[in-house]
């Protein structure tokens, strides 16, 4: 329960931030954490088709 309350704290800061942030930054930021985000879900779906395991 104390996580969530952080993680929505820690959410309205950033997107408070990102309020007061000029559009091409946001727009460019939101690239990079979509990207990432791309790049995650595709290791992760890779690893589960072979079938092995890091934990």
């Amino acid at each position: 329960m104390l996580f969530l309350v952080a993680a929505l704290l820690l959410l309205g800061v950033v997107m408070g931030t990102v309020a007061h942030a000029p559009l091409s930054f946001t727009l460019v930021a939101a690239a990079v954490i979509a990207a990432w985000l791309g790049i995650f879900a595709l290791r992760e779906r890779h690893t589960r088709r072979r079938g092995t395991s890091a934990h």
